[in-house]
């Protein structure tokens, strides 16, 4: 059986992503691993877990995933040993047309993510967190819109099409494991993250940052080192933000037991 090849983009996406690479803040190429080849891909890298940081996700949405529909990301994370932070991301954007007062403040960032076969520009405006108000936030003892940021929640309502902060949703928290390294043979930073689903399955994803100048570059340098370990580049990509909202969101939806 022939080996299964890598999806690439076409020459039409090629042409539509380079005007938002040149317009980008950084570009990050990602690959999730199948599940079936988490184990090997972890060894084949020097992958460390005892290294790695344990970090809680928390999503803020509709039980409908009104948001997410509307291409907005509501996010807070708590960070082991460190400041946690929260960001409010829209996807797709397109850099050129973002108000020129959003794209000058210092919280706000435009980043291509790329992964085989397929890309997405978004716009995130990001701010720290303090872990006890996090932590409380997640409990639900806190309301949500005081997590976050003036400016993000400026942002926000610019996008959430009425839908008021204080009303959504905690969809969480997951568990991930973060590990930065820098492999043998490969002089670049890249961050594996697993991410643990409450319901057993995870996500195992790789992935590298680079300058928009250096992006065609770095990713045909990443695409040949993780070949040459053996990295299935060919698996089907899940992302781990929809994967987690359809967790939750179904969990909300489900039928609560009768009590007695």
């Amino acid at each position: 059986m022939a080996k299964k090849q890598a999806p690439t983009l076409s020459s039409e996406q090629i042409m539509d992503v380079l005007p938002l690479i040149k317009g980008s803040d950084t570009v990050e190429l990602k690959l999730t691993v199948p599940d079936a080849d988490r184990r090997s891909a972890v060894a084949a890298l020097g992958i460390d877990a005892l290294d790695a940081q344990m970090r809680q996700v928390m999503f803020f949405d509709t039980p409908d995933l009104a948001l997410n529909a509307a291409g907005l990301v509501v996010r807070a994370r708590r960070i082991q040993n460190d400041l946690g932070d929260t960001v409010v991301k829209l996807r797709p954007v397109v850099p050129a047309e973002l108000p020129r007062k959003i794209r000058k403040s210092s919280s706000f960032g435009v980043e291509v993510d790329a992964m085989p076969g397929g890309y997405v520009c978004s716009g995130s405006m990001k701010a720290e967190a303090d872990p006890v108000r996090t932590k409380e936030t997640f409990l639900g003892l806190r309301p949500v819109a005081k997590l976050f940021s003036k400016e993000q929640r400026a942002f926000y309502e610019e996008h959430a099409e009425g839908i008021e902060l204080n009303s959504l949703s905690r969809l969480g928290p997951i568990n991930v494991l973060k590990l930065k390294f820098i492999p043998d043979e490969f002089k670049r930073k890249l961050v594996a993250e697993l991410w643990f689903y409450p319901e057993g399955s995870r996500i195992l994803e790789l992935s590298t940052k680079c300058a928009p100048s250096e992006a065609f570059d770095v990713a045909a340098e990443t695409k040949a080192f993780l070949t040459s370990r053996g990295i299935d580049l060919a698996g089907e990509q899940q992302t781990k933000t929809k994967t987690a909202l359809d967790f939750f969101a179904s969990e909300l939806k489900a039928p609560q037991p009768l009590s007695a």
